[in-house]
């Protein structure tokens, strides 16, 4: 029997809402950070889920977030711009810019925009959706603090630091990629560690550098691609340093105070965030755009399989979780159940679709 708890969607989300303004978070970025949590939930990447709620009501609580901030926009050249976090939720500062990127996006084809002062925003993929259900592509990416070993490396040095694309796909839901530059995201290992899961062998090394599949031993995570290929992850993980980080002036990931395991919540994390909107009508047009992805997509579905196997396009699964979670319910684990004072009813194990 599962220790998850099945929770319905609408109810989840009032009462994560709740307890974000309970903990003094303002309307606009409560809103937002529920938004991004139930995008995570939905799809069925739990580690950056709702379970968080418990980690945003402590550090607004302790200060380190701002939960009334007063959010700015400024914009750099006609397809960039910067956007002030004040020490905000990282959900809210990161749809801002992203709706921003998409403004820009229409006026010159391109828009970047960039997030200054924020702190932890979730799922990337949460806001390169946005994009796309504005019928453009999106990308989205954040550094992290230190978990992830550089390639031969002994000791952590960079963040999980995802990288999200999203692009219209002629269909109801879009194209979605949302991955991390490590083996796992770091909250995959504390999910894991909450409800009794054993890790997968070779994403985690203990205090001797040894690998474990004991979440609760897990002290440092392997870059993606395994034992030999692991560069191309930790170089990944640089793409989002330099675009997050380097090119906002704000924190590196060796340099950043750690989101878990410390006992300061009250000073800020100086985080910065990096969004991208292209609009296809600017290039191709949108009548190309559209047949092409059309064409690909159903090439990509069609491509012959391995004996039981499927192929799907990225979204495809998650897009999948989202329906049978708005159905069943949506998955929750003890601490977060306790914490949002919802009762126990045993739930199927549900996987993960994706994380970051």
């Amino acid at each position: 029997m599962s220790l998850q708890t099945l929770v319905a969607p609408d109810l989840l989300e009032a009462r994560v809402e709740n307890a974000l303004r309970n903990a003094g978070a303002a309307q606009g970025s409560a809103a937002a950070a529920v938004r991004a949590m139930m995008h995570a939930s939905l799809i069925g990447v739990d580690s950056h889920g709702v379970r968080l709620v418990v980690h945003y009501d402590r550090v607004l609580r302790g200060g380190r977030v701002n939960g009334t901030p007063n959010l700015s926009v400024r914009r750099t050249a006609a397809a960039t711009a910067v956007v002030d976090g004040d020490n905000a939720l990282g959900h809210h500062a990161a749809y801002v810019a992203m709706d921003k990127a998409i403004e820009l996006a229409r006026e010159s084809g391109i828009g970047a925009v960039g997030v200054i002062r924020s702190s932890h925003f979730g799922a990337a993929g949460a806001y390169a959706r946005v994009a796309a259900e504005a019928g453009m592509i999106g990308f989205a990416t954040t550094n992290s603090d230190k978990v992830v070993a550089p390639f031969q490396g002994r000791e952590p040095f960079h963040g999980t630091n995802p990288l999200a694309f999203a692009a219209p796909s002629g269909g109801a839901r879009p194209w979605l990629l949302d991955m991390a530059t490590s083996s796992i995201p770091l909250n995959r290992l504390l999910l894991c560690k909450s409800i009794g899961m054993s890790l997968p062998a070779g994403v985690a090394v203990d205090e001797a550098g040894q690998p474990t599949t004991e979440p609760s031993e897990g002290r440092t995570l392997l870059p993606l691609g395994g034992v030999d290929f692991s560069f191309k992850g930790a170089a990944l993980a640089g793409v989002a340093t330099l675009l997050s980080a380097i090119l906002q002036g704000m924190t590196l990931d060796h340099a950043l105070m750690p989101m878990v395991g410390t006992d300061d919540y009250s000073t800020p994390r100086e985080m910065g965030h990096f969004l991208l909107a292209i609009d296809p009508d600017r290039f191709g047009g949108r009548g190309v755009f559209d047949e092409g992805m059309s064409a690909y997509l159903e090439a990509l579905r069609s491509a012959p399989a391995q004996e039981g196997c499927e192929v799907l396009a990225p979204g495809d699964r998650e897009w999948r979780v989202e329906a049978a979670r708005r159905q069943n319910g949506i998955p929750i684990d003890p601490d977060t159940a306790a914490f949002l004072g919802l009762s126990r009813s045993p739930a199927a194990p549900a996987g993960n679709a994706g994380e970051n």
